[in-house]
C-alpha cells in the first residue's frame, strides 16, 4: 500500500492524481512487487458497503483510486486539494505511454470475445512500440479447474509486467485478489469498461460530461437495464457520505457496520 488514504464508507481511497498513480505503478515494476489496483467509482464503494469481504479486498490493494467525480468532490470536502480523478481509461493510456521507454509488457484479461484484441489494435496504432504479450477473454461463468490453470499458464508464459483486468466490479477485484499470488506479475489493474471504451465497442462520455460528474447518466441512458441496479444506489451513497462527513455516521476500519 502506497501513500495516504481517506475513509469513505469504510473504503480507504488513495489520495493521488493520475501522475502519482503512474509513478506508483512504475515503482512496483522496478521493484518486481506484486500489487493490484482498484479503480473505484461510487458504485464500487457501495458494493463494499454491502459486502464487507469485498471492502477488505479494496482496502488491501496497492491503490484504490478515485475513479468517479463524486469521489473526487468528497475527497476535496475532506480537505485534500491536490487530488484528481484517476479514471480507468486514462490510467491505461497514461501507463502504456509511460512504459514505452522501459518496454513494459502488457497482458489484457477480460472483455467480450474479441474486445481485448480490438483494444490491442487501437493501442498499437497509438503506440506502435507497445509491448502487448497476451490477451484472454474468459467466459462469463466461473472458471473451471482446467480453464483456471490455462489462465495461470498463459499469464506465466507471457511474463507481463502489468495485467489489465476488464471484468467490472466486483468480479475483477475478486479475480485480482485470487490470482495476484498465483502468477509472477508486478501489477494487476482492474479498469472495468475501459476495454470497451478504448476499443471503440462502446461510446465513451464526452470530456465535458465526465467533468460535470454526469457520466453515470450518459452510460445509464445507453444501457438502462444493465446499469440500473448499479446506479440506483447513488442516492444512498450521497446521503451516507454526507452523514459521514458531518460526523453523524462513522465507518471504522476495524468495525464495519451498516443496516
Amino acid at each position: 500500500m502506497i501513500g495516504k488514504r481517506q475513509n469513505i464508507l469504510g473504503v480507504q481511497i488513495s489520495l493521488l492524481n493520475l501522475e502519482r498513480a503512474v509513478a506508483n505503478i512504475h515503482k512496483w515494476i522496478m521493484e518486481k512487487d506484486r500489487q493490484y489496483v482498484c479503480v473505484t467509482p461510487a458504485h464500487g464503494v457501495m458494493d463494499c458497503y454491502n459486502d464487507p469481504s469485498l471492502r477488505e479486498i479494496f482496502n488491501q490493494s496497492g491503490m484504490t483510486t478515485p475513479d468517479g467525480m463524486s469521489i473526487v468532490w468528497l475527497l476535496k470536502l475532506y480537505g485534500h486539494k491536490n487530488i484528481s480523478r484517476v479514471y480507468g481509461p486514462d490510467l491505461l493510456i497514461a501507463t502504456c505511454e509511460a512504459g514505452l521507454d522501459q518496454n513494459w509488457r502488457h497482458f489484457f484479461y477480460g472483455g467480450d470475445p474479441g474486445v481485448s484484441y480490438q483494444l490491442s489494435e487501437k493501442l498499437l496504432s497509438q503506440f506502435p512500440n507497445l509491448q502487448i504479450v497476451g490477451n484472454y477473454s474468459p467466459p462469463f461463468r466461473s472458471l473451471n479447474k482446467v480453464e483456471r490453470q490455462e489462465v495461470i499458464d498463459r499469464i506465466t508464459d507471457a511474463n507481463p509486467d502489468i495485467v489489465w483486468v476488464g471484468l467490472s466490479t466486483p468480479k475483477q477485484e475478486k479475480w485480482m485478489k485470487e490470482f495476484i499470488s498465483l502468477v509472477d506479475v508486478s501489477v494487476m489493474i482492474g479498469v472495468g469498461a475501459a476495454f470497451d471504451f478504448l476499443s471503440g465497442t462502446k461510446r465513451q462520455a464526452p470530456k465535458w460530461v465526465q467533468r460535470t460528474g454526469l457520466e453515470w447518466l450518459f452510460r445509464f441512458l445507453s444501457e438502462p437495464s444493465r446499469l440500473w441496479p448499479r446506479y440506483r444506489q447513488y442516492p444512498k451513497f450521497l446521503f451516507l457520505s454526507l452523514f459521514q462527513w458531518i460526523g453523524i455516521l462513522k465507518f471504522d476500519d476495524e468495525e464495519y457496520m451498516h443496516d
